[in-house]
């Protein structure tokens, strides 16, 4: 059994990791018009919080067709391969069922079909590639990597190997190595679409956006529209999702399950208006980073225009979520500290002057300089001193920087705390505490793991958050979810000594992850289903709404 991947909390996803593989399988689907909605095989499994959604779907008592014409095919199939002797060569036939088992939800089948498969024939392109993509939904996404490095060993002239192993480790952050992979794509075929939009997704994680923009158009040109696999057995709910090509969008594979959901996903910056949308009941607007994704949310707006169906986190409402801007509008909000926020030029702020220049706007140290467009502490550091002004701003990528004032989230025994708080349909969840002895927060860098004492802390604030918070910090978080308009939105902040809101950021790329199966985190468990199952319940009614229309 290969190891699964671990839980962490993601950053949210660049767009290129939602709509490719790099990869359509002509399996999937009987039809012609089914396999153009074949971009990849996800393989995510139906969970308890969606079961109410499922449920949503049931109204008729037969089996959506598509599954059963899949049903059909790979009892087909395998009363072909019955009758076929052995050694026959019948390697496509093979590799055609295992697909099919897999976009059945039937993956451990999947799996020893692949291997037995390739025990006979271990160069095989397509059969390495399909595995890759089955490893790749299951969680094993070591052993996705080094099946897709045998097929470039085997088929180093097929760029295809090149771009699935691209993706994967883009997925880890491991840029330089996910830029070389996609460059050789490149070098085999100069117009590979998946190719470019790769390529795209590391260079704006650099900082590049210019050039990312220049291969997100290549890239994305007649290629703006990916339809997920639906693996449910019922009628699904047909859902659009609007991201962005440059990031900044909602990490949505914890809630929106295909086995409920059939998900064509639009890019919306790079749809082209004479094209015609999807089939859709519901629009789900996945943008979620005002700072970065401005144009991309001015085109969801105007997409969203063309459609009467209902739309969860309209782009109007998360084009006022920037960091500049929820500082001002949030600032005069009773019980809440928000920190002053201002936008520069990283030439300034790196050269002679930056000390005057934040005297100027009011600026003290220490303070926090942050590329705009980043998450999970990446490109975000604490100058203490004017003295390393012009240096931390140099390092940092971009044109522009936020200067933020900072907030001291420090607590009587010198640890930092940050609470997250999820806004699910007008509600309020508790999702997280995370306490670190160091000023930058995130859950997967913090002290959690090994100190026993601050996970029961956490457990506290999970099981009752208003004795854990305190009347006056509850008021405040009411009304900035009564601020933000937001659908799904999150809320990561501290409390100060008088009981005030220390707003680190409000916005809608929070991150929902459920906790590995270490015993140290099933007291978390229960508050994260809570979340999910909000979400879902949100998305339900939303999806009747869209079904009375």
């Amino acid at each position: 059994m290969f190891a699964q991947q671990p839980a962490s909390e993601a950053h949210p996803d660049p767009v290129i990791l939602r709509v490719q593989t790099a990869r359509i399988s002509r399996w999937c689907y009987g039809s012609a018009d089914q396999q153009r909605g074949a971009s990849n095989v996800t393989g995510l499994n139906q969970t308890p919080q969606t079961s109410a959604l499922a449920a949503a779907t049931d109204g008729a008592d037969h089996c959506w067709a598509p599954r059963l014409a899949q049903e059909v095919r790979l009892r087909q199939l395998e009363e072909q391969l019955a009758r076929q002797p052995a050694g026959s060569g019948a390697i496509d036939t093979e590799i055609e069922r295992a697909v099919l088992l897999g976009a059945l939800n039937r993956l451990q089948e999947a799996q020893s079909a692949f291997v037995d498969i390739l025990r006979r024939t271990p160069a095989h392109f397509s059969a390495l590639n399909e595995f890759g993509a089955l490893l790749t939904s299951m969680g094993a996404i070591e052993a996705a990597c080094r099946v897709y490095a045998e097929a470039i060993v085997q088929h180093p002239g097929n760029p295809m190997g090149h771009v699935n192993l691209a993706n994967l480790l883009l997925r880890a952050n491991k840029h330089a190595q996910a830029r070389a992979h996609y460059d050789a794509a490149l070098r085999i075929n100069p117009e590979l679409a998946q190719a470019h939009q790769g390529l795209g997704a590391v260079l704006a994680d650099l900082g590049d956006r210019a050039a990312a923009r220049a291969h997100f158009q290549k890239g994305f040109r007649d290629h703006a529209v990916s339809t997920l696999p639906y693996r449910g057995t019922r009628p699904p709910v047909a859902l659009l999702q609007l991201v962005s090509s440059g990031g900044g969008n909602i990490p949505t594979t914890s809630f929106l399950d295909d086995t409920v959901f059939l998900t064509s996903v639009v890019v919306a910056d790079h749809l082209d208006p004479k094209v015609p949308l999807p089939p859709h009941q519901l629009i789900f607007n996945a943008i979620g980073d005002a700072d970065l994704c401005g144009p991309a949310l001015a085109a969801a707006n105007r997409l969203i225009a063309r459609s009467p169906a209902p739309v969860i986190n309209h782009p109007s409402a998360v084009m006022k979520t920037g960091r500049i801007r929820n500082a001002r509008r949030l600032r005069g909000v009773p019980g809440v500290t928000t920190p002053h926020t201002h936008l520069m030029a990283r030439e300034s702020l790196a050269g002679p002057g930056g000390p005057a220049l934040l005297a100027k706007h009011r600026f003290s140290f220490p303070l926090l300089l942050r590329s705009p467009g980043y998450h999970t502490g990446r490109n975000f550091i604490r100058v203490d001193r004017a003295e390393a002004l012009s240096a931390a701003a140099a390092s940092l990528p971009g044109d522009d920087l936020l200067v933020i004032a900072y907030l001291d989230a420090r607590s009587q025994d010198g640890n930092a705390r940050k609470y997250r708080v999820m806004m699910i349909g007008g509600r309020l969840y508790p999702l997280h505490l995370a306490i670190s002895s160091q000023w930058k927060v995130h859950y997967f860098t913090s002290d959690m793991a090994d100190k026993p004492d601050h996970r029961a802390e956490e457990a506290r604030f999970l099981s009752d958050m208003p004795a854990a918070l305190g009347g006056r910090a509850m008021a405040a978080l009411e009304r900035i979810r009564d601020t933000m308009g937001l659908d799904y939105a999150g809320i990561d902040f501290g409390l100060g000594s008088d009981g005030d809101l220390l707003l680190f950021e409000t916005n809608a790329t929070m991150v929902i992850t459920p906790p590995d199966r270490d015993a140290r985190w099933d007291y978390r468990r229960q508050a994260v289903n809570a979340v999910l199952e909000a979400v879902a319940a949100m998305i339900q009614r939303k999806s009747v709404e869209a079904g009375r229309r």
